[in-house]
């Protein structure tokens, strides 16, 4: 089986367009949420989000372009983007036979939807925009991608709700090990902030208050006084090649993707279980040819809800047993928030640059320790140290769940 190379990055997040800003703030932990601007949250029990700050897509895409892109599409395209130049992604007509696109999304183009419902049951306009459903369907970003990168090779839509773009990366990864590609541009996006998605995760009681004072801290993974999730939007990409590929290049590496595992609870539609994905990470270990003792940094799914972190401190002490107490353990969204279908593409990407620049990024907004929650969870402040390897955990509703292993270089 061929070994697969991490060539290129892009981000679009409630840090800011780009991974430049996104690390620098991911490390700093730097929070992005703030008060819903995206649209008028006044009576809504959900007052905070981690939206992307400022943004313009006129910025990024003519009138015309707009016109057929969601605001999830938006995202893909300009991580994607970036991700191509980072690694000097050139292609001839043969190449792009064997270059390909995974992306996962959640909801896909919810923002589209939600004013499209408003203006036909709300206002009674029954005429549609003829875009409506290009802009909608789920699988508009893997496609638009393809087109904007001339990719023909295999190109899917995942849509395995937090974990989908950490199955899509892994499942990019497993079509260049299995030689069904070279090249495969892989990650998430998702721009949930609308008010009908809201309302629905309000009626679940899993989203966290504004906090009285600074919004920015409503997000507080594995401490004890935490309220809950807190929704975000964007995207992250990762550009993926053969080894091979990308050596014979002499393109900068930036890390491994040694193993993936994906499993099911087959269990509790929203309760996470323990022993699949305890039993992912040790598959996911198992491939990249580790053991417990090789990684030395855990990101998270970490989503500050009561039950998911005990429920992960559990997972992680199951998989790794007495080397659980000396991991560092991180849940980055924290800051940039639950961006569902693109959080596990956002957190991947932390958890490359983590191992690439040897810094343990912080669990943002940690008060106080949790009996329940009793490993390092990296409080407050980033931490310098070696990291030969570490895994990103994503566990969906659903009892859906993924782990990449992630091998320095």
């Amino acid at each position: 089986m061929r070994r697969v190379a991490v060539t290129g990055l892009g981000a679009v997040s409630a840090l800011g367009v780009g991974v430049a800003p996104f690390w620098e703030r991911v490390v700093a932990g730097a929070s992005g949420v703030r008060r819903i601007s995206n649209f008028d949250a006044t009576g809504f029990l959900a007052q905070v989000a981690a939206e992307v700050p400022g943004y313009d897509p006129a910025r990024h895409f003519s009138d015309a372009e707009q016109d057929i892109l969601d605001r999830f599409a938006q995202f893909a395209l300009i991580a994607a983007g970036e991700a191509c130049a980072q690694a000097g992604l050139t292609l001839d007509d043969a190449e792009r036979d064997r270059a390909g696109v995974t992306i996962g999304s959640g909801m896909g183009g919810v923002v589209t939807q939600d004013q499209r419902y408003q203006k036909l049951y709300g206002e009674g306009v029954w005429r549609v925009h003829p875009f409506t459903i290009p802009r909608i369907m789920n699988n508009a970003a893997t496609s638009q991608i393809s087109m904007r990168h001339g990719l023909r090779g295999p190109s899917l839509s995942i849509g395995t709700a937090c974990a989908a773009s950490a199955h899509a990366i892994g499942e990019a990864a497993e079509m260049i090990r299995a030689g069904r590609a070279d090249v495969m541009i892989a990650g998430g996006a998702e721009a949930p902030i609308a008010p009908g998605v809201v309302r629905g995760w309000e009626s679940m009681r899993v989203l966290a208050p504004a906090p009285a004072g600074d919004p920015s801290r409503a997000c507080r993974p594995f401490s004890r006084d935490r309220l809950g999730m807190v929704l975000g939007e964007g995207a992250g990409i990762v550009v993926l090649e053969a080894w091979d590929r990308a050596t014979a290049r002499g393109t900068t590496i930036l890390a491994e993707i040694a193993g993936y595992a994906a499993t099911a609870d087959a269990g509790h539609i929203t309760q996470p279980g323990v022993h699949s994905p305890a039993r992912a990470i040790t598959l996911a270990l198992a491939q990249a040819g580790m053991a417990p003792a090789d990684i030395d940094y855990v990101n998270a799914h970490g989503t500050a809800t009561r039950l998911n972190d005990a429920t992960e401190t559990t997972v992680i002490k199951q998989a790794f047993g007495a080397d659980a107490a000396r991991l560092a353990i991180s849940s980055t969204k924290a800051v940039h928030g639950h961006a569902m279908g693109a959080s596990a593409a956002l957190e991947c990407i932390a958890t490359i640059l983590a191992v690439r620049h040897g810094v343990a990024p912080p669990t943002a907004n940690y008060t106080e320790p949790d009996p329940e929650c009793d490993l390092d969870y990296v409080p407050n402040t980033a931490r310098p140290m070696k990291i030969r390897a570490a895994i990103s955990n994503s566990f969906a509703f659903g009892g859906l769940n993924a782990v990449l292993a992630i091998k320095k270089v």
